[in-house]
């Protein structure tokens, strides 16, 4: 059926009634047959099929895989391994957005502290990055009894917030949970 029909154009009946992806059906003259090899000389693609007469290609099964060079060193092996691929966990970096210890001093005594409320106190500018890391800096903390949230503490930092009488909540980089330690 045609998306927009002439002949029912006038009535209450909505064009796309009929339509659904069981009911497509392809363009006249868009779809071409697939050629039937080794079918008969007069066929086209009899005899050798159209794969030549001697070699490897020619030969039933497959051909030789992807990537394969005839036997000199393949590409994707003359280049250098670099960071992500092979996908896993030996060959993956986690990118962490810094927060500095010393950015946690704009906030008061006993706060709460997450991202978001360092990016309300213009403690820290917006980024791209989902995952945030607390580090030690070269300023000090002065604010006393802070609950930090965050997904990753270097130890001089977790160290400095917790001699304050502060506490360092550990989130889950997937579901931003706090981490049961």
């Amino acid at each position: 059926m045609r998306v927009f029909d002439w002949k029912t154009r006038g009535s209450e009946a909505p064009a796309l009634e009929g339509l659904d992806l069981g009911s497509l059906s392809k363009s006249p003259g868009s779809a071409h047959r697939a050629a039937r090899k080794g079918r008969g000389i007069s066929a086209g693609q009899g005899a050798t099929c159209g794969f030549g007469t001697r070699g490897q290609k020619s030969r039933s099964g497959h051909s030789t895989r992807p990537g394969f060079e005839g036997g000199q060193i393949p590409l994707y092996r003359r280049l250098p391994k670099f960071v992500g691929r092979p996908t896993g966990p030996g060959h993956t970096k986690t990118e962490y957005e810094i927060i500095k210890v010393s950015a946690l001093n704009q906030l008061d005594d006993g706060a709460e502290v997450d991202y978001a409320a360092l990016l309300a106190a213009r403690a820290v500018s917006k980024s791209k990055r989902k995952l945030n890391k607390v580090v030690g800096a070269a300023d000090k903390l002065t604010v006393k009894n802070l609950k930090v949230r965050a997904h990753a503490f270097t130890s001089s930092a977790r160290a400095e917030i917790e001699a304050l009488g502060g506490s360092c909540i550990e989130l889950s980089p997937t579901t931003g949970e706090p981490v049961a330690a």
